[in-house]
């Protein structure tokens, strides 16, 4: 029986103290995955986000747009929040300056939740 209890007094022994190391080694791997996420997913979203600001903040009367929905006009008034647009002769729509995506003819400067 003495042999049994040998194994199972063993395991109830305390590890070596000292043998691990200096306890930031053991986060360095969390750091390095956090900096790895920043630098591929926030940074270039807050790229993104200041991009798109500077296109809404740099609308000006007369500016041809589309919509993210689509829509193709002239830009005939501004206000903070909301644009108006005109489609056609006497005809013109007020729209959420957010809902302006880009230039007529140039690539959308802001891309809407199904393309990413």
């Amino acid at each position: 029986m003495p042999v049994f209890r040998l194994p199972l007094i063993l395991a109830m022994a305390t590890p070596p103290q000292g043998g691990s190391g200096p306890v930031w080694v053991q986060f360095l791997p969390f750091a390095l995955i956090l900096a790895i996420f920043y630098f591929i997913i926030l940074l270039p979203m807050k790229r993104r986000q200041k991009k798109v600001q500077e296109f809404r903040d740099a609308l000006k009367v007369g500016d041809k747009v589309i919509s993210t929905s689509g829509i193709y006009g002239t830009i005939t008034k501004l206000n903070d929040r909301s644009v108006q647009l005109q489609v056609a002769d006497k005809v013109r729509i007020e729209v959420s300056r957010a809902a302006v995506g880009g230039y007529q003819g140039q690539d959308p400067v802001v891309q809407d939740s199904g393309t990413m």
